[in-house]
């Protein structure tokens, strides 16, 4: 099944105050996660495998790299520690780059909210607004997250156009071998 998610990544560090926000807006909680996003060599879209102490997924995605709100078209299948699926799909396609992150998670209805420290990286927060049922729609979607991005007092200049895995890569040389 595939889900349609409006998101805002930026980069921040008012982590504290976004904090304060969400939980007095009413937001859960649902904890703090260490993931490893493993990417994979894909020729369509993104391919990764979040290994977490919350989430294990393996994620495809569709998505525009561009500031400010942007629709990703997300599958997921869940996945379990521990499983030979990661070797699978390093042997088979072959792996792209590591995200490592800790990961604040909170939700507010129907919007999913990250507070994340990446390393090589540093700190961001994304807004996911997310239509499971296809019943919100787009609009409704990108009404939530621009909601949440003035609330959040995030500027322009702040704005993340592409994936943590872009980011890292636009950092590394073939010469540090972090190519595979």
């Amino acid at each position: 099944m595939t889900i349609t998610n409006i998101e805002i990544k930026a980069r921040t560090g008012r982590g504290d105050a976004i904090r304060t926000i969400l939980l007095e807006a009413g937001a859960e909680f649902r904890g703090t996660d260490h993931q490893k996003d493993t990417y994979f060599r894909v020729s369509s879209g993104r391919l990764k495998l979040r290994e977490g102490n919350i989430e294990n997924q393996l994620i495809h995605y569709r998505r525009a790299d561009q500031e400010g709100p942007k629709q990703a078209d997300v599958l997921l299948y869940p996945s379990s520690p521990g499983s030979h699926l990661k070797e699978i799909l390093t042997t088979a396609l072959g792996i792209l780059v590591v995200v490592d992150k800790t990961r604040e998670i909170y939700f507010n209805g129907n919007v999913k909210f990250h507070i994340d420290e990446v390393e090589g990286l540093g700190h961001f927060v994304e807004i996911e607004a997310i239509d499971r049922e296809g019943t919100l729609g787009r609009e409704k979607l990108l009404e939530q997250c621009q909601h949440y991005l003035s609330r959040f007092g995030i500027t322009a200049d702040e704005l993340v156009a592409c994936s943590y895995s872009d980011l890292l890569l636009a950092k590394l040389t073939p010469q540090e071998g972090q190519y595979y």
